[in-house]
């Protein structure tokens, strides 16, 4: 986990800024406009000498800081550096303010307003001082001022376990410096401040700074970020009162980083001018102190109830990484439980899935649709670039040629692919079984091992319990027969299910029973736990959601359903990786949630099962839709009038029958020749072959971006994708071309834990 870190005064350098202010005019004409001089020029000449005073020195680090964080951030978003999303924020002192304006407590104008009142008054103060004891923990500390009563004097920052500053008269610091060296001190240093900070000197500067913070409006931290005041995160109510105590208080530095360490951080960055804090981590990390003040590392019942908000010492504090199932995560080997699911004809191809696969994510293969070579030649790339870590391929059932997926499963058998994602079951076919059984195994402590494991992607009961039963007997016994499993895994397949994972895909894109996740999840969740109880299933059976995400709320509320992950689709289309044309991309990205609508599916055509797709800027749904009424209510072509017969071959094809029948008989014959003998004997099957021509042709003109055809694209998405542009529109992330698989589920995965902490904060305030 990652921490980021912001300085705070002391870190403050002529030069500071140089190559930021010009990068972000904006941001600094604004600070300009509110300072009322340059920022710019204060930061990188100094003219008059005025950077180290306080009134001066707060708002130029706040705004290099902020500036610092800014770049940063749309590195993230723009996928150009190993850059990532912290799970925690922490300042120093003034620090603390990029800190939260980072977390999204206030905007940069607002912190900065702030910033100002606060140099401000704390410039205004006088009489006091300071001094930095270094070589003496905290209780010898104390032990020293309670002996000398040096009631004036109190401890202001615990930078790290030897090294502490004081704060109070100036007298007393006078009189201390040489009982602290006479007791063996390492270092005692003045510093060069005109006043007590973080001491209760700073009493009248903490009560006027509290009645300026009230006029602001202040929202919960998206990222937790962790107090100076109490060493642990902010709540939105606590924040005007924080940051008013924060100047009469001392600065709990060390308590901080040991408080991240305990909850799992390891990696921390800062982000600002200089490099004191990482020093500051450095000598926390290897400093024996005598006396720890950060909390007791929290034990496994106390940690279970820190990760489901709890416990108040951890402010009910959710992280990205504990979302979802640690079990699911742990077996597939993520950093979170998020899934890209497939998209056909290679849409979701190897770059979507290596670029998943590296961020500790798992994406699959769409194979729908795409040549045998096509997708051994990805499979072979994947394998290569992700080695060991997790990646699946989607197995869609072919209602038509069952042949063709038998040639995939060989395929799959053949590169050693251990993990699918079937789609479009509506029973389990003998390609799926033998599959799922090839390589099934005793080991000799008893448990049952699957090479090969299923994820069933369904919507419907009836197709989820068939996931959920053990094998069909008769294909069970139709594979022994032919030989392609052995009488152990016959045996064996008694105890376990088809599926390791189903998967509730609520209205999506592409094939779709419009099913709504608040109602197929939970009765999906009690089937689970009934058909677990009725085999007696050794493993748990895992159960995701998909469907319909697109945002944090979404995300955030297929999680308090339960879901052991979720499963993307749509939003994944839109993005850099996504092997679609970028015409389709730049439509894409357009949408609103209500720019989809329902069409026919190609490749169930005469069964009228749905795919949910594009309708804003396309005629494909409405002329699908018409298509599917001509078959209805016609036996062949030849019964369809004169008028809709010649707008369909001029408007919709454009092309005539006979061209449309020669190039679709080519087609089957290569693959499929009874398709063809069917044809010629029945016209009513002919019409559908040469009506689902279209929806071939539709796909492939969208795919490659052939402009002229663009009212007949026919493009799988759903309304996860609008409700996800209106969430990015502003951000780095509203253009396409900066929309990246990876950052996109890491940047979900964080606003939905950010915004569960805020509701359930909300509510236990309430």
């Amino acid at each position: 986990m990652l921490a980021i870190i912001f300085p705070g005064q002391g870190s403050q350098k002529k030069g500071m800024g140089e190559s930021l202010f010009d990068s972000f005019p904006e941001i600094t004409a604004a600070a300009d406009d509110i300072l009322g001089y340059s920022i710019k020029n204060l930061c990188l000449n100094d003219p008059d000498s005025l950077l180290a005073q306080t009134d001066y020195t707060q708002p130029a680090l706040y705004t290099v800081n902020a500036l610092m964080w800014i770049q940063y951030h749309s590195s993230i978003m723009s996928h150009d550096t190993q850059n990532v999303l912290p799970d925690f924020m922490a300042g120093h002192s003034l620090g603390e303010y990029n800190a939260l304006l980072a977390a999204g407590v206030f905007d940069f104008k607002t912190g900065l307003r702030l910033v100002k009142e606060r140099g401000r008054l704390m410039a205004q103060a006088r009489g006091g001082a300071m001094a930095a004891v270094i070589g003496f923990p905290e209780d010898k500390i104390q032990h020293l001022l309670d002996a000398h009563n040096f009631t004036n004097l109190s401890m202001a920052n615990y930078n790290s376990p030897l090294q502490i500053v004081l704060s109070g008269s100036a007298e007393d610091i006078e009189n201390a410096e040489p009982v602290f060296k006479a007791a063996g001190v390492q270092h005692f240093r003045r510093l060069n401040v005109s006043a007590a900070f973080h001491s209760p000197y700073m009493k009248d500067a903490a009560e006027a700074y509290a009645s300026f913070a009230e006029k602001f409006r202040f929202e919960a931290p998206r990222i937790p970020v962790i107090s100076n005041v109490t060493a642990a995160p902010y709540r939105k109510e606590d924040v005007k009162s924080l940051l008013a105590a924060q100047i009469i208080s001392p600065v709990r530095w060390t308590d901080t980083i040991q408080y991240l360490t305990k909850y799992g951080v390891t990696d921390f960055k800062e982000i600002g001018p200089g490099k004191v804090l990482m020093g500051l981590l450095r000598k926390i990390r290897t400093e024996e102190a005598e006396k720890q003040k950060a909390p007791d590392a929290p034990s496994p019942a106390a940690k279970i109830e820190f990760l489901h908000s709890q416990t108040k010492s951890a402010q009910g504090m959710i992280t990205p990484q504990n979302l979802g199932s640690r079990a699911f995560r742990e077996e597939y080997n993520l950093k979170y439980a998020y899934l890209a699911g497939a998209m056909f004809r290679g849409i979701s191809g190897k770059e979507l899935v290596i670029a998943m696969g590296k961020a500790g994510m798992m994406g699959h293969l769409g194979t729908g649709g795409m040549e045998l070579s096509q997708i051994e030649s990805q499979l072979i790339d994947i394998q290569s670039e992700l080695k060991e870590k997790p990646f699946g391929v989607n197995l869609l059932h072919h209602y038509y040629r069952p042949d063709a997926e038998e040639r995939l499963v060989d395929l799959y058998l053949k590169y050693g692919i251990s993990y699918v994602e079937a789609a479009a079951y509506m029973q389990m076919s003998p390609a799926l079984v033998r599959y799922r059984l090839t390589g099934l195994r005793r080991e000799p402590d008893g448990r049952i091992i699957a090479a090969h494991r299923v994820m069933g992607k369904l919507s419907r009961p009836e197709v989820a319990e068939a996931f959920l039963s053990p094998a069909p007997e008769p294909i069970v016994h139709k594979l022994l027969e032919q030989r392609k499993i052995t009488r152990e895994q016959a045996e064996l397949s008694r105890r376990m299910p088809m599926a390791d994972i189903i998967c509730a895909e609520a209205d999506s894109g592409g094939h779709t029973d419009g099913a709504s996740a608040y109602a197929i999840f939970p009765a999906l969740g009690r089937l689970r736990d009934e058909m677990m109880r009725k085999y007696g299933y050794e493993k748990q059976i895992f159960l995701g959601a998909a469907g319909g995400i697109g945002s944090p709320e979404s995300a955030a509320a297929a999680f308090v359903l339960g879901a052991d992950f979720i499963l993307t689709g749509s939003i994944n289309q839109c993005t850099a990786e996504a092997q679609t044309s970028d015409l389709v991309k730049d439509m894409l990205q357009q949408i609103n949630v209500q720019d989809t609508d329902y069409a026919p599916a190609g490749d169930m055509f005469e069964t009228g099962a749905k795919v949910q797709v594009l309708k804003k800027g396309v005629f494909f749904p409405a002329r699908a839709n018409k298509l599917y009424d001509l078959y209805r209510q016609y036996d062949s072509i030849e019964q369809i009038d004169e008028k809709t017969k010649k707008r369909l071959q001029e408007k919709y094809f454009k092309r005539n029958f006979n061209e449309i029948w020669q190039e679709t008989k080519s087609f089957f014959l290569s693959r499929d020749p009874e398709q063809i003998k069917i044809a010629e004997k029945n016209p009513k099957h002919k019409m559908a072959l040469i009506f689902r021509w279209y929806f071939g042709y539709s796909a492939r003109a969208a795919i490659e971006g052939a402009e002229s055809e663009k009212l007949n694209f026919q493009v799988h998405t759903g309304p996860a994708l609008g409700a996800f542009n209106q969430w990015v529109k502003g951000s780095p992330l509203e253009n396409w071309r900066s929309r990246h698989v990876s950052k996109i589920g890491e940047h979900l995965m964080h606003e939905t834990a950010a915004l569960l902490n805020r509701r359930f904060a909300e509510m236990r305030s309430e």
